[in-house]
């Protein structure tokens, strides 16, 4: 290949996104066939793409088609592991957007299909493009932070208003959407815990609110606190409803803490590791010395969604390692899986976890629904400048 032709299907608030993206800023990439099967998506791509841009209405004429290589997909949540897998059926490479999946039984059917196929699979996590996450990561897995302690992701910064739910009979549904803050805004934070410290949690305790600021069915805010195999432990607070937000992320090891805040990466660097200290200090009241550091990240936020269609035509056309591998979408979800079984049946959930019961809890959260909403809202979105 010489580009890498692509093809998307969803062309809603993100896919609208991605198609801008591709009919230009990408190198060695070219948009060629896009499928909607609501005609006014259509009719937008029509009037706003590039003449040459093939036109789809059913998904099945576009895998028949052979328009593209890869195909972008960014349908609603529940049919990302669906289409993923009719997409390496017919030969395609699959760069899918967030989350993977809302649950974790079909999100593995589609790790499965992708190993099979031999094709290339991504997705859209488009936070590890940021330089400041990938700089922690590099200070954790190095061993400079030494062995994590506990981590503490305040993020309440997704602000999210009433007509953000109304512009989409999909969105905030346990039907249509799988979820809320959860599923739709923290895929990236859920993601950046586990990729960042290389740790996932070994118990999960959350406590959920539903509907709490916002005329909606599934959670808007919540709080929960996990336990790792070594010893560690995490808390991750989340919400749609405060204004203004935080957006902290606390790392403590003993070698000291690390916190990002306010687009900077502070590392509290102790002189001596907290566990030799304490074996050797005799002093009483004291504790080890500690340099303040600002650690230099360049780069600002990172090329975000313009870098991951980037590695993933650089992997498709150079053989680059992907950043952000569609397999390991399955990892954010699990820990998301499990705060969600957790305030369902007001338990600890163990990892791994049972997927089964899960599936159950959120198939009667489908089944016992009375949540309608008003069509005459809906409305597409301006999604620049979004995470």
């Amino acid at each position: 290949m010489e580009k890498v032709r692509y093809g998307i299907i969803g062309i809603g608030n993100m896919g609208v996104s991605h198609a801008q993206n591709l009919c230009g800023e990408i190198r060695g990439a070219e948009l060629t066939a896009v499928c909607d099967t609501n005609p006014e998506r259509l009719k937008w791509a029509k009037e706003h793409l590039p003449a040459s841009v093939q036109l789809y209405d059913t998904p099945e004429a576009f895998w028949a088609s052979k328009a593209m290589d890869a195909v972008l997909i960014a349908v609603p949540h529940y049919d990302h592991p669906g289409m993923a897998i009719q997409a390496f059926e017919n030969g395609y490479h699959v760069l899918v957007e967030k989350p993977a999946g809302v649950y974790t039984k079909a999100v593995r059917e589609m790790n499965d299909a992708a190993a099979k196929s031999g094709k290339q699979f991504g997705i859209m996590y488009n936070q590890r493009t940021n330089p400041l996450y990938i700089k922690l990561r590099d200070l954790i897995q190095s061993g400079e932070l030494g062995e994590v302690r506990r981590t503490n992701w305040i993020i309440t910064n997704w602000y999210r208003s009433q007509s953000y739910y109304d512009s989409g009979g999909w969105r905030a549904t346990w039907a249509g959407e799988g979820g809320g803050v959860l599923l739709n805004q923290d895929p990236h934070q859920l993601d950046l815990w586990q990729w960042t410290t290389g740790m996932m949690p070994k118990r999960v305790r959350a406590f959920c609110h539903f509907g709490k600021y916002r005329n909606i069915e599934v959670e808007d805010d919540v709080t929960a606190y996990v336990e790792y195999e070594n010893g560690a432990t995490g808390v991750f607070v989340t919400t749609v409803g405060e204004s203004p937000g935080t957006n902290r992320f606390e790392i403590s090891g003993d070698n000291g803490k690390i916190v990002i805040e306010n687009d900077k990466l502070t590392f509290w660097r102790l002189r001596v590791p907290e566990p030799e200290f304490n074996r050797n200090y005799k002093g009483g009241f004291g504790q080890p010395e500690c340099w303040v550091c600002d650690i230099p990240v360049a780069g600002g936020g990172g090329p975000q969604h313009k870098g991951i269609l980037q590695n993933f035509t650089n992997a498709l056309l150079h053989g680059e390692k992907l950043l952000a591998p569609g397999e390991e979408g399955i990892l954010g979800l699990t820990i998301s899986n499990a705060m969600h079984l957790s305030a369902w049946t007001d338990d600890w959930v163990d990892l791994p976890l049972d997927e089964d019961l899960f599936y159950e809890k959120l198939q009667e959260k489908i089944a016992n629904s009375t949540f309608r909403k008003d069509p005459s809202a809906a409305a597409v979105l301006d999604v620049k400048g979004t995470h």
